[in-house]
């Protein structure tokens, strides 16, 4: 065995040799600003810093709409233009090998989709009265309800957007902040203020929280978009929020909210943690903002992959991000609160149930959201018929009547079944949820919503023979790309939009399966298959195959998820 210590010239021994430290890894700095990163360490923060992106809105009013959209500065029109609920859509004709920042000036349309915003859902017959006509006169009858509780325009001209914000606003509605990093539209229970399952009413602090902070330029300028959900039941998919406020009862203090932060889906999909805080009512914008405060001045800048909070809290840990919370922002201690139990299956309101306001709720279920301004004026006209002023849409694309009356239900349902909204939706119907796709999206590689309108009807078909068979819910989601808007990884199937080789050397639309993923009581990310791709033709082949497998093999009782999860793997290809 070798010694440490040399011996002299002189036969004396020398001093022992100490090892010579390791030099440590120097950090490459994340732009973050708490820590005096001051300088944009990249285009989209320079730009942010260049000119705050709500500013673009004078600029829309007085010089884009006049001069059209040639006359658009670039850094206004890829960025600042979010924040007010506008993307430029996908110019058609282009598949999905187009798809790329390397084709951006080919793929982009002189057409926008344009967001509205509606915080917890909650719009009246006025309001989706115009979302409706702005839609026929100025969208080419386009709006789908997103999952997010926002309506979606397309086909959009920037010419006309002054006027489009002039009829949202003068019924309450507003795009602001509707995209963009930013705090974006805020989820709230479609039923607040009235289920019968609701511990407390999140409405009071989601008014709050838009009134006091959306539009504020000292939180229009975050490091990603912070998605924000707030409902006393668990009907808002917290899980993936990056702060959600989930109803729970304190043995001591009452009905409150149990704090969430730091989920989100994407590349790196992360699922929310508990910070193990309860929080009253009256507190929870204070709270919201301290925590949005946090993501601004401690977020990643440097890389935009890496700009969401999840990255913050997987770095910190949620010990240390409490105490940041606690002591440089609210500057006093959180109460200590329990857990809320989960839901055993996805809380949608589809269907009839009764309110504290004894009268009913009536859920409808369009496939996949894809519902027209058309459609969602004759809703109007409808609910205001049986005497109706409330009209909730959910973060599962479903849309929600209050208030009916007991002998006015079997009259709407009758009445918007025809416009493909079913109160009884199959199962398929009822559990199918897709982003925008190829359709319009310049980032997406496949359809996705366009196709979910032929395979729900498929599938009600194809396995019409065991559906009475399903006691649980399986749901599907269809992604057009990675991003997950479509949230692929948390379905029971979930389909990632790729290119996927034929078989003869052709790349053709196809997608990765995700399988297992759920939230509730099974939370965690789907179960993918090595090498296991499905044509965008094999859909219908393959949800029929995998469907009669766990039918065939399941236990009694047992969740998709959980016979996902042990099941054999050619059960599952």
């Amino acid at each position: 065995m070798s010694s440490t210590t040399d011996v002299s010239p002189a036969g004396e021994p020398a001093a022992p040799i100490r090892p010579r430290a390791a030099r440590p890894a120097k950090r490459r700095a994340e732009g973050q600003w708490a820590l005096g990163y001051r300088e944009p360490l990249n285009a989209n923060e320079q730009a942010k810093k260049d000119d705050n992106p709500l500013n673009v809105r004078r600029r829309i009013e007085d010089i884009y709409a006049h001069q059209g959209f040639d006359s658009i500065d670039k850094s206004d029109l890829r960025g600042r233009f979010r924040w007010w609920g506008l993307y430029t859509q996908r110019e058609q004709g282009y598949d999905g090998t187009y798809t790329g920042d390397e084709n951006l000036d080919l793929l982009e349309a002189k057409y926008f989709m344009m967001r509205v915003r509606c915080d917890g859902g909650a719009l009246n017959v006025e309001q989706v009265r115009t979302i409706g006509g702005i839609s026929t006169e100025f969208g080419r009858d386009t709006a789908d309800l997103s999952d997010r509780q926002n309506v979606q325009y397309h086909w959009i001209e920037v010419e006309n957007v002054p006027e489009i914000w002039r009829r949202l606003e003068s019924v309450g509605l507003k795009t602001t902040e509707a995209c963009g990093d930013c705090p974006r539209v805020v989820l709230g229970s479609p039923l607040a203020g009235e289920s019968l399952d609701e511990i407390v009413d999140g409405t009071p602090a989601i008014d709050e929280i838009v009134r006091r902070y959306i539009g504020d330029p000292q939180y229009s300028n975050l490091p990603r978009k912070f998605k924000t959900a707030i409902s006393g039941q668990q009907d808002v998919v917290h899980e993936i929020n990056d702060v959600a406020f989930v109803g729970v009862n304190h043995p001591e203090h009452g009905p409150g909210f149990d704090l969430w932060v730091g989920g989100g889906l994407s590349t790196n999909p992360m699922l929310a943690q508990r910070v193990g805080a309860w929080i009253p009512l009256d507190e929870v914008p204070d709270v919201w903002e301290g925590v949005v405060a946090v993501f601004r001045d401690y977020g990643y800048r440097r890389l935009r992959s890496k700009a969401r909070l999840k990255f913050l809290i997987k770095d910190w840990g949620i010990e240390k991000f409490r105490e940041v919370l606690e002591q440089e922002y609210l500057k006093r201690p959180l109460i200590d609160g329990p857990a809320p139990e989960q839901p055993a299956r996805p809380i949608d309101h589809v269907g009839v149930q009764k309110l504290r306001n004894g009268l009913n709720a009536v859920g409808f279920s369009p496939i996949a959201g894809r519902v027209s301004g058309t459609i969602l004026t004759k809703v109007a006209d409808a609910v205001e018929r049986i005497g109706s002023d409330r009209i909730r849409f959910t973060p599962y694309q479903k849309l929600i009547v209050l208030d009916v009356a007991d002998d006015k239900v079997e009259e709407l349902i009758a009445e918007l079944e025809p416009l493909g909204l079913q109160a009884r939706p199959s199962a398929w119907r009822r559990n199918l949820l897709a982003c925008s796709g190829i359709e319009f999206c310049k980032l997406s590689f496949v359809e996705t919503r366009k196709r979910s309108q032929v395979l729900a009807p498929e599938l009600e078909e194809r396995l019409a023979d065991i559906n009475a068979q399903l006691d649980v819910p399986i749901t599907i989601n269809i992604n057009g790309c990675p991003n997950s808007c479509g949230r692929s990884q948390i379905a029971d199937i979930g389909f990632k939009g790729q290119l996927v080789d034929d078989g003869e050397g052709n790349q053709v639309e196809g997608y990765q399966v995700h399988l297992g993923g759920s939230l509730g009581l099974d939370s965690g990310f789907g179960r993918k298959l090595r090498q296991h791709k499905v044509n965008s033709t094999e859909l219908g082949d393959y949800i029929e195959r995998v469907v009669r497998n766990f039918v065939k093999h399941r236990t009694e009782g047992e969740r998709f998820a959980q016979w996902a999860v042990r099941a054999e793997e050619a059960d599952l290809r």
